[in-house]
């Protein structure tokens, strides 16, 4: 089978950042729409010459279109002279597994198909993005050099023909696709070498008596991608009763769960966690299972001080029994982190929002730990966030301390302070309007420092940079930051991940030493700064919405 050229035009399809390019099914199901994004992708990659040569990584989360779509890149890959795919099997393939494959089998880079938190179905969402030769994501030079592609490219090429068959993709093993030199499609088992990586990190023997001691589980895999690696790590190697995974089995429209797991999506596992008779630990993952969501026993664990906790805890397991290189989290997180840092002696870093930027200092062996507070957090295990890694983590530690998830918290907050925290996400906007917005709020942060607001006082008020310190880039607009005296923040931020409007983040966040003080609502302790956010960026009369979508 040769490979044919298909005529094709431009589509100029949005930028691709970190999250890739995400829209609706329908859209990508449009004639030529993928595909021109997938040609454009190898057609800027380097070393063309060397395609023989090359190993792909290819899977996605399961959601509708995934199967198709994992159909038609083969053939593109085929085409465009790669030597090797390797397709989780039944095309399924969470994000931080597809990060360890590239790592484990040494391949050239990855596509991952997939809107993670988004819902799915056939009016739900899609989306595809690359992970280079690290694990992680492509940096904003290959993203902006494949949307510069989209707006010229004029054809693409394929093996497929009106007659062509679907290839296997249930089956373990390895079949020849037709190209230029005949291209290697091998069908992996994922799970299991998932499964290994984690053995070498955490003590499952620990993990295990913790379970036979009696002690009780819920995890919730929403219908999506983590459904399978946590059940062969938790009901199979850690003997965690049958159904202590919930939600396992994958389906494309993810049962109709908003597969992101907060407490305003996860509200079936909340109201599990509630009460004398509950389990002793919960969790979820989302979509594409690189992000986390951890319980205890009518307690909720915010992403910020799981990832504050991880570190000051983390020579207690074994992968990190020697301690942490330094700690990396984004900017919007709260300081919880720092704080642990100090303590420790290690660097803290402030990065915008996108592992990516992670990345970097992971490979540089700067940082050990990172975490982002939409519920991201991750190691130098892989280059990605990692929902099921991060469970494995508290789950440890609950196993080696004797302690609750509770008890852990609260210990925390006594060494090192509360951080209130929380997230007011006004979804929807109209793209305009947000534009508008966030023009008015930088507009003005020059005539805001230093002025009082009641109690608060505005020390510092800016736009987010950041200059990497590995590779000297620069990021600028990042985020407008409201920094008060005694360790307030306000953050305001346009959200790339949805596929409709915009979607302004605001970030609140109040320390509090006093652990007299450390049980109030979270809502009443940042009150003052949720007013305050309102009447700086005027939001809901320039957003035309009375109140946030969701509050985390």
């Amino acid at each position: 089978m040769s490979a044919l050229t298909v005529p094709t035009q431009p589509f100029a399809g949005q930028r691709p950042g970190t999250s890739g390019l995400r829209k609706k099914v329908t859209v990508f199901q449009q004639p030529h729409y993928l595909e021109n994004f997938v040609q454009s992708l190898f057609d800027i990659l380097p070393d063309a010459d060397q395609r023989a040569a090359q190993t792909l990584v290819l899977g996605g989360d399961g959601r509708f279109h995934n199967r198709v779509a994992v159909q038609t890149i083969l053939r593109m890959a085929a085409a465009n002279g790669f030597g090797r795919v390797l397709v989780g099997q039944g095309g399924l393939l969470s994000t931080p597994a597809a990060s360890a494959v590239i790592r484990k089998r040494a391949a050239f880079g990855g596509i991952i198909l997939s809107a993670s938190h988004n819902p799915g179905g056939p009016d739900g969402d899609f989306g595809i993005k690359y992970n280079i030769g690290n694990g992680g994501p492509a940096p904003e030079k290959i993203t902006e050099a494949i949307y510069q592609r989209t707006t010229e490219i004029t054809a693409y090429q394929t093996t497929a023909t009106a007659d062509s068959a679907d290839l296997d993709l249930d089956t373990l093993g390895t079949t020849t696709l037709g190209g230029p030199a005949g291209m290697a499609v091998e069908v992996i088992d994922s799970v299991a070498l998932y499964a290994d990586l984690m053995q070498t990190l955490f003590d499952f023997e620990a993990m295990r008596g913790w379970f036979a001691a009696g002690h009780r589980m819920r995890m919730d895999t929403m219908c999506a991608a983590g459904g399978p690696y946590a059940k062969a790590v938790l009901e199979g190697l850690l003997g965690a009763p049958a159904g202590t995974v919930v939600n396992g089995e994958p389906l494309e429209d993810f049962g109709g769960h908003h597969p992101d797991p907060n407490p305003a999506h996860a509200t079936e596992l909340i109201a599990a966690m509630t009460g004398a008779a509950a389990p002793d630990f919960g969790a979820a993952s989302d979509g594409d299972a690189d992000r986390n969501m951890i319980l205890g026993r009518d307690f909720v664990v915010t992403p910020s001080d799981s990832l504050a906790v991880m570190a000051a805890h983390a020579t207690k397991v074994p992968g990190y029994a020697a301690g942490l290189k330094g700690i990396a989290r984004s900017m919007p997180t709260s300081c919880a982190a720092d704080a642990v840092a100090k303590a420790l002696g290690i660097p803290s870093h402030e990065t915008p929002t996108g592992w990516k930027f992670f990345g970097n200092l992971l490979d540089a062996d700067r940082v050990t730990l990172c975490g982002e507070e939409s519920y991201g957090t991750g190691s130098n295990h892989v280059r990605e966030k990692d929902g099921l890694w991060a469970v494995l983590f508290w789950l440890n530690l609950l196993a080696v301390t004797g302690e609750s998830v509770e008890s852990l918290v609260r210990g925390h907050w006594a060494r090192f302070g509360r951080h209130y925290y929380s997230r007011h996400d006004w979804e929807g906007i109209p793209t305009d309007r947000a534009d508008t917005l966030m023009t008015a709020l930088r507009a003005q942060l020059p005539a805001l420092a230093g002025q009082s607001f009641g109690a608060l006082t505005l020390e510092t008020a800016d736009d987010f940079a950041y200059t990497d310190p590995v590779d000297g880039s620069v990021s600028t607009r990042q985020g407008v930051r409201l920094l008060f005296a005694g360790g307030a923040r306000v953050v305001f931020r346009l959200s790339g991940t949805g596929t409709e409007g915009a979607t302004l983040r605001v970030y609140l966040e109040r320390f509090e030493a006093d652990p007299a003080r450390h049980d109030l609502p979270p809502q009443d302790a940042l009150a003052d700064l949720i007013t305050l956010a309102d009447r700086v960026a005027s939001i809901r009369s320039l957003s035309g919405q009375a109140a946030p979508t969701v509050i985390t």
